[in-house]
């Protein structure tokens, strides 16, 4: 994660998002029942522990989360580097652990999807290391292909700049590589996985991008297939055609990290304390977990001088607020699952009511 630019894009002309309509957010005062968040059809109970870690391993820094066919969830955290630990950690829908692996990418884990290839399910994972790389694996780690900065694009003079932070998945087995902390790019495969062309650079005019930290496809039905990026540090989702070209943006978000799709619904994990669903038509359907003082609160405490930054203060999470969600994604019932930034780890699970 490039810490300083996230300090320094933190504040300026984000807060003005303002209160979400139609957001809620309730707790038993007891402290008996779950905390809730959403209103409407989309009301969720929150599990912020979700995940039962073996002694063997300890979150430093969530980041990534996706879940297979079968319903098990994938999770990963960046790692400690000098206790190197595994960085893929996978649990039952229960939270029950099943399994881990990685640990040759300790200290770079980040962006995780899954697709189908065939009659198999396959990980792709993005490393912020230098000069990433992208690895594609089975679903118990067995590494398919590795894939570092594409030298046909002409976009880096040192390989080390190419930092990928997330993958989208074309229909016709191609995919679409974010280069978020690099070039500020996206790089295109075709199924084979040959290079086909690269777009973007860094800027805030339509085409260029201030850290494309998350990509996908949105093929919702009714809309026009067409590639959607999360352009965090310029507080924007850009939408682009297939091979490329802008098309429009999207400007109810305030830090917007990944994505994920379920029918209708457009889910955007938002690294600024929130959690955004989208209608087919983009409107906002709600902000989960939206509290203007509270976000306003989480994002200062980034910056401001003498303060300790609350995603390192665990005591400080309330029950049904986020800190820095950096990805969501939803489970065949409808459930959302959210690993975020924050120093010791979170996943949390958000059960559909």
């Amino acid at each position: 994660m490039q810490r300083r630019e996230f300090l320094s894009q933190s504040l300026a002309g984000l807060l003005a998002a303002g209160v979400a309509p139609r957001a809620i957010t309730a707790r038993d005062k007891s402290g008996s029942k779950p905390a809730l968040v959403g209103s409407g059809e989309y009301v969720y109970e929150c599990d912020h522990h979700f995940g039962q870690l073996p002694s063997s391993i300890r979150w430093q820094t969530t980041h990534g989360v996706a879940v297979d066919a079968e319903g098990l969830i994938y999770v990963t955290h960046q790692g400690h580097g000098k206790n190197v630990t595994d960085t893929v950690v996978v649990f039952d829908a229960t939270g029950k652990f099943v399994r881990s692996f990685g640990k040759q990418w300790d200290s770079g884990g980040h962006g995780i999807d899954i697709r189908k290839d065939g009659s198999e399910e396959f990980l792709y994972l993005s490393h912020m290391s230098a000069n990433g790389p992208v690895v594609k694996t089975t679903l118990k780690g067995e590494v398919v292909w590795e894939k570092t900065a594409p030298e046909e694009a002409n976009v880096y003079k040192n390989p080390s700049n190419y930092r990928p932070t997330n993958v989208a998945f074309a229909s016709d087995g191609g995919f679409w590589v974010a280069d978020g902390y690099g070039a500020n790019v996206v790089h295109e495969y075709d199924k084979t996985g040959k290079w086909v062309r690269s777009w973007g650079g860094t800027g805030d005019k339509p085409g260029q991008m201030r850290t494309p930290h998350g990509i996908w496809l949105d093929d919702r039905k009714g809309r026009t297939p067409s590639l959607v990026v999360a352009d965090r540090a310029n507080a924007r989702l850009q939408y682009f055609t297939l091979d490329g070209k802008h098309l429009g943006f999207v400007h109810d978000v305030a830090f917007p990290a990944h994505f994920d799709i379920r029918g209708e619904v457009l889910l955007v994990p938002d690294l600024h304390a929130r959690i955004t669903l989208f209608e087919k038509d983009n409107k906002v359907i709600v902000h989960l977990g939206e509290e203007a003082a509270w976000r306003k609160k989480v994002v200062a405490s980034l910056s401001t001088k003498g303060v300790t930054p609350i995603r390192v203060q665990p005591r400080e999470w309330p029950d049904g607020k986020f800190i820095h969600p950096h990805d969501a994604c939803f489970d065949a019932a409808g459930n959302i699952y959210v690993a975020e930034w924050v120093g010791t780890g979170r996943v949390s699970k958000l059960r559909k009511v």
